[in-house]
């Protein structure tokens, strides 16, 4: 039999899902922690808490990762510079948004570019996206950037 406690549990996580398919469909709108957790009548720090504890990383962070994740196909197309790829994905510092996808990416977007433009004449669409989407991994919360990039493989 379920406790209040875990009622209450299963609806903060339908809440949280709630938050997250926000922040996947309206990536490129300014969203922040207050305005999503208002979204759903919790406080940003219970939210922040709650949605880390379920997924592993903050609000920030996850919604970062869906912006480059973006920014990569953008970028992949080629027809965008860098600049307009980070408004558009977004981001309101081209400065942020750089750090941010070489923290993830593991080559600044200027770099990514020219490479997938480059590589995509010989790569198919289907490997393409599984082989460039962004890894997250221990060491860049610690401030090293050492994601081995697949295109230079």
């Amino acid at each position: 039999m379920r406790g209040p406690a875990d009622e209450q549990h299963l609806r903060d996580l339908a809440l949280l899902r709630r938050v997250r398919d926000r922040m996947d469909r309206e990536y490129a709108e300014p969203l922040d922690v207050e305005s999503l957790a208002r979204g759903v009548n919790m406080s940003a720090g219970h939210l922040s808490r709650e949605f880390k504890r379920a997924y592993g990383e903050s609000p920030y962070s996850y919604l970062m990762t869906r912006r480059i994740e973006r920014a990569m196909a953008l970028l992949r197309r080629g027809d965008l510079s860098v600049t307009e790829v980070c408004f558009e994905v977004g981001c309101q510092s081209l400065g942020t948004f750089s750090t941010r996808f070489t923290q993830l990416v593991g080559m600044p977007p200027s770099t990514y570019r020219r490479e997938a433009v480059a590589h995509a004449s010989g790569l198919p669409q289907c490997v393409a996206k599984q082989v460039t989407r962004p890894i997250r991994s221990t060491s860049i919360r610690n401030g090293e950037a050492s994601v081995p990039n697949p295109l230079l493989a």
